[in-house]
């Protein structure tokens, strides 16, 4: 069962067929040429004995020509449905019987020749669990041998059955949120976003912290923001629900580059980025662009109201006074 469903894992689809499937042809391996093997060990063969002189019969015989041995043919034969294996229906529902019971076992779908007295035999799953699933029985046997042989059992999706969806590591599923206090995190150890500290740029004219060579080496953290990393916060920053382009920078009436509550970050992100210190705005405490706003603005305004709380009104009518006219 564990060779069937690698092949299948491995891409390999099979469907079954009455059809002889053809053999793949043995690459037959490469040889000299008889005839100009022995030509020229034929005219080699003089010349050594004229040099030779008196040679004794060991020596004459070590230079006599050795005839090649003939290369093998390629196999052209195709692979033929065996008729026996393929006959023997109710041994392989047998065989899936054992494993699984008839009750799942539905109608034969058909057979397909693997190999040279090799046949897999197909069989519908009436399970409702596994709809579309197929159940599948290798048979074979020995060369002028009637017995059938059962190799393997199996049940293999089919073309329309629901299987499981295609494994993604887990540093492509998590994402942000996904992390509780008491998770952590594997150590990536190539993380394209870090680099050595003593790997950093040259220094700049524009002083740029993240830049400065050697900033952070002996400083207690080993590795720091390498280019990429840098350039990839910054996309995720710019696209996120603080960024230039969010609900909230669309109808702001000014942006965060003139709030008084922005605190610009240190390193070349401040040109763009800052942290929000307002306790009014949705995003205190968070990173936010130049181009963002919100109504928490500090240079903000709207038309005042009165601030005077409104008289009371007190009922001094009593239920005599009140007249009631009908009609």
């Amino acid at each position: 069962m564990s060779s069937l469903f690698s092949d299948w894992m491995a891409g390999r689809s099979a469907e079954p067929t009455n059809d002889p499937a053809p053999a793949q042809a043995a690459s037959a391996a490469k040889t000299p040429n008889n005839a100009e093997t022995a030509a020229v060990a034929e005219t080699a063969a003089p010349a050594q004995t004229e040099a030779a002189g008196t040679a004794a019969p060991a020596q004459a015989e070590a230079a006599a020509p050795v005839k090649p041995a003939k290369a093998p043919r390629a196999s052209s034969e195709k692979i033929v449905l065996d008729t026996q294996l393929a006959a023997a229906i109710d041994t392989a529902r047998s065989a899936i019987a054992e494993v699984a019971g008839s009750s799942v076992i539905g109608d034969h779908l058909g057979t397909l020749a693997e190999g040279t007295r090799l046949v897999t035999h197909y069989f519908a799953c009436t399970d409702p669990i596994y709809r579309g699933w197929r159940w599948v029985a290798v048979l074979a046997r020995a060369p002028r041998a009637k017995k059938v042989t059962v190799c393997e059992t199996a049940l293999l999706p089919g073309p329309d059955s629901l299987v499981a969806p295609e494994w993604v590591p887990w540093d492509q599923r998590v994402e942000p949120g996904d992390l509780t206090p008491r998770d952590t995190l594997p150590k990536v150890e190539d993380d394209p976003n870090l680099q050595q500290g003593f790997e950093q740029l040259e220094e700049t004219s524009d002083g740029n912290l993240d830049e400065i060579p050697n900033f952070e080496f002996g400083l207690g953290r080993r590795r720091v923001l390498s280019p990429e990393g840098i350039s990839a916060a910054a996309t995720r920053w710019a696209e996120s629900e603080t960024g230039g382009e969010s609900d909230f920078a669309a109808k702001a009436s000014a942006h965060c580059s003139s709030c008084g509550y922005f605190l610009p970050i240190a390193g070349s992100l401040r040109q763009k980025f800052g942290v929000c210190a307002n306790g009014w705005s949705p995003a205190d405490g968070k990173v936010v662009a130049l181009d963002f706003g919100c109504g928490a603005h500090s240079e903000t305004d709207v038309s005042r109201q009165s601030n005077e709380p409104a008289e009371a009104v007190v009922d001094d009518y009593s239920v005599s006074e009140l007249e009631f006219q009908e009609g």
